[in-house]
């Protein structure tokens, strides 16, 4: 069904509405860094809580999560659902004790946790690593799912316009002046526009998913209907509906076990980090105090794995029964939403992949800016000693904020045309990242880490991704697992060989943040108790039971027995329940 006015109605509408939001937002007041990058760190729980949600539904993930099922079924999604772990870990150990660290970025926590030319190595290089190649790899997966959608919705790969000596594809025009839409945006909102077009989003996509989902289960004749469907095209015993990654053929039994016992804490993933990070310690660093961080986390993490998912499951069932076959699985999703939703409708979901694009991409420009502001240009090229007042200072550094934001855009759009697939961006970045986690994890717990022992994580991970080709490990598992090993042996090791950071140093680290468990023991003052780990441990456990709980439940309630399906909510939701007691 082609769009009509109605649609294209709907759509100018949410273009509207961001202007104005960007407009309010302008006004706001941004006269510092603290502002432009954090929202004069005031907001409450609910508020950074879904930010999180929704910058982590990017366009490109619905079609991605079609992809996977095509090939692994319902349990190949472990590739992403394994974070959970780690971000439950960071939500009851390291959300309060990024608030306590009171840094614009996680690269600043750098310069707070280490000292010497190592850690102003190490901040300078992590920022522009993670600003430039890593942030540009994610905007170009993400704008990949995007030019997708476009292809289909709008036929736009039909469309070739001539811009004096230069032909461009219709779906990338588009995305390039959506993409100078949105750093102009970004470039004058900051934090602030992110987090108010991120609640917007949220409620649109989210609204927009169920509501596919349901159009696309009736198209099939309903839920029984779709899973017989499902066993007609796989064959009786196929194990396409189920959760299980370990009992599943289409998975090997390595790749399951590093999904579910290695990569979540060894591999860095963006908003997935190992102990928080990048844009998940942002919106904890905007937070108004410990509890709103701690809170604002737990509901990401709840909202992100246990309720989001299943909409996208069922659309992604549909897709593989109604077109079988595809050479691009992915692009299954906005099939299904060209033919079945009607007027009006297909405009409302249209706009739902344009917000989730528009929040997605906006955190990671603004995102990316504070790294190359905060930790790279203000330190190194233009301190703030160098001006005549404090306030001159924030405000060339504001104006430089914006001009970094729209470089950012322009080196997104150059990376996006690199990738085809939005699976293998996913791979890129997780192989790249193996083997750093741990050092992430525990810079916090253990005073012997120094700047040298993540300088040699990061580079020795670089290193055995290129690496384990040559050595014949070819496959996603056993890259990783290599990665894995030859990485965290070589950051060991630096960290003993290599000298501990000052005394000074560590007893200023420890007394602002207080970190618990045995690591930091020598630096407690006389009468000075640490707290245990072990109660955030066990909160963590809970947790990651409720949340497999209520999405096996939703499994059982679709296509088993509904009995067992509420008796898994009423576990789940009974765990969560006790957990937010004693935040």
């Amino acid at each position: 069904m082609p769009f009509n006015w109605l649609d294209y109605t709907v759509i100018g509408g949410y273009i509207l509405l961001m202007v104005v939001v960007g407009y309010i937002a302008q006004k706001r007041g941004q006269d510092t860094l603290e502002d432009y990058f954090t929202s004069g760190k005031d907001l409450p729980w609910w508020l950074i809580g879904i930010s999180m949600v929704a910058t982590t539904f990017a366009a490109d993930t619905p079609l991605a999560v079609t992809g996977i099922i095509a090939s692994d079924g319902i349990a190949g999604n472990w590739i992403w659902w394994n974070f959970m772990f780690s971000g439950l870990f960071t939500v009851f150990l390291y959300a309060k004790l990024w608030k306590r660290a009171d840094v614009i970025t996680d690269v600043e926590f750098i310069s707070l946790r280490y000292t010497g030319k190592p850690a102003r190595i190490l901040r300078g290089f992590r920022a522009l690593y993670l600003a430039f190649p890593i942030n540009c790899i994610i905007l170009g997966w993400v704008t990949v799912g995007m030019a997708k959608i476009l292809t289909v919705l709008f036929g736009a790969q039909n469309m070739v316009v001539n811009l004096g000596p230069i032909a461009m594809e219709g779906e990338w025009l588009i995305i390039l002046v959506m993409y100078l839409f949105i750093g102009i945006y970004i470039a004058f909102s900051g934090l602030w526009g992110v987090i108010i077009t991120d609640f917007i989003q949220f409620i649109i996509a989210m609204g927009g998913s169920i509501l596919l989902a349901y159009y696309a289960v009736s198209y099939v004749g309903g839920l029984d209907q779709l899973q017989t469907e499902i066993t007609e095209l796989f064959g009786v015993g196929h194990s396409m509906l189920s959760i299980n990654p370990l009992n599943s053929p289409d998975i090997a039994i390595a790749t399951a076990l590093v999904w579910v016992g290695m990569m979540w804490w060894a591999s860095w993933y963006p908003g997935s980090e190992p102990g928080g990070g990048g844009y998940i310690a942002q919106r904890m660093f905007s937070a108004k105090d410990e509890k709103n961080a701690v809170g604002g986390t737990l509901l990401f993490n709840v909202a992100h794995f246990a309720l989001r998912p299943w909409p996208w499951i069922l659309v992604a069932l549909v897709a593989m029964v109604v077109y079988p076959g595809l050479d691009d699985p992915e692009t299954g999703y906005p099939l299904l939403m060209l033919k079945l939703l009607p007027a009006g409708l297909l405009g409302l979901l249209a706009v739902a992949f344009l917000a989730a694009f528009v929040s997605t991409v906006s955190t990671h420009l603004n995102w990316g800016a504070s790294y190359v502001v905060n930790d790279f240009y203000k330190p190194f090229l233009k301190p703030e000693s160098e001006f005549e007042s404090k306030e001159k200072a924030q405000k060339h550094y504001v104006a430089v904020s914006r001009w970094t934001t729209l470089l950012m855009m322009l080196a997104a759009v150059a990376v996006s045309l690199m990738f085809d697939t939005v699976k293998g961006g996913w791979e890129a970045i997780l192989s790249i990242g193996a083997g750093t986690g741990l050092v992430y994890m525990l810079r916090w717990f253990w005073w012997r880490i120094n700047a040298w022992s993540e300088i040699a994580a990061m580079s020795a991970a670089a290193i055995g991704s290129f690496l384990a080709p040559v050595f014949g490990y070819d496959d996603f598992a056993s890259k990783m697992i290599f990665t894995t090993i030859f990485a965290t042996t070589i950051w060991i090791t630096a960290t003993f060989i290599t000298k501990p950071d000052d005394e000074e140093t560590l007893q200023r680290f420890f007394d602002r943040v207080k970190p618990g468990g045995p690591g930091w023991s020598r630096f407690l003052k006389q009468g000075e108790e640490t707290y245990s780990l072990l109660p955030g441990i066990g909160y963590t456990a809970i947790s990651a039971i409720a949340i497999i709980s209520l999405l096996f439940g939703m499994g059982q309630i679709f296509f088993e027995s509904m009995a067992l399906g509420l008796g898994c909510f009423v576990v789940g939701i009974g765990g969560l329940w006790y957990v937010v007691q004693k935040i």
